[in-house]
Formats: structure tokens, C-alpha cells, sequence
């Protein structure tokens, strides 16, 4: 997989789409349903109905790249189904990916540092 830079936003359409389209469809439904440039460098990503399939949808300043990745056996881990988009950490998305529950990571836990002794 091409991996994203870091500072890249990763989104999910969490409404299953139409798999039969390709990089001009999808980049229309990043658009018109989920709000945002799809020329801006946002990795979207979509699921099929079975949830066994996914399409990676990224500008990488040249042109539209899609990513399409079937799982030989069981699903991916998806979030409840509704309109709209949710926001995923690279180390999420990389575990979706590969197939794994990407709910089970956790981005690094910001650590308070003690206030200043006066």
C-alpha cells in the first residue's frame, strides 16, 4: 500500500457506495455527499455493502489514485452505518487496511505536564 504522509487527513464514508465506480465517482461523492475537496489531499476511504471490500480514494498532487482491497475471508471493522464521515489516525487506518480492528488503536495519549512550581 501507498501509505499517506502523516499530517494527511483519513477519513471514512461510513454510508456503503456503489462499487462499480471509479476514481470520477467516488472523487463526486467526496465532494457532493461527504462535503469535502477531494483535490486537497484527503484519503477517503469506502466500503462496499458486504463490508469485505474497501477503495482508497487520494489526490497526490498529480492526479486521483484508487486503492481497492478485497479480504480473501471475513470483513473489515466498520463504524455503525449513517450518513456522513468519520475521522481516522494514520495508526487506524493502517490497521483497517490490513484487515484488523482498527477500533482497538489508539493514538499516542497526551501526557500533562505538571504545572510550574511558583
Amino acid at each position: 500500500m501507498i501509505v499517506p504522509a502523516q499530517a494527511v487527513r483519513i477519513v471514512i464514508a461510513t454510508k456503503p457506495v456503489d462499487f462499480r465506480k471509479g476514481h470520477d465517482g467516488l472523487a463526486a461523492v467526496v465532494q457532493n455527499e461527504l462535503g469535502l475537496d477531494p483535490h486537497s489531499g484527503v484519503v477517503a476511504v469506502f466500503r462496499s455493502k458486504r463490508g469485505d471490500r474497501i477503495k482508497v480514494l487520494v489526490w497526490d498532487g498529480n492526479g486521483l489514485v484508487l486503492v481497492y482491497k478485497r479480504l480473501e475471508q471475513g470483513r473489515f471493522a466498520w463504524p455503525a452505518i449513517r450518513d456522513g464521515v468519520m475521522r481516522l489516525s494514520q495508526a487506524q487506518f493502517e490497521a483497517l487496511f490490513e484487515g484488523l480492528d482498527w477500533r482497538r488503536v489508539h493514538g499516542p495519549r497526551r501526557v500533562r505536564r505538571p504545572a510550574a512550581a511558583e
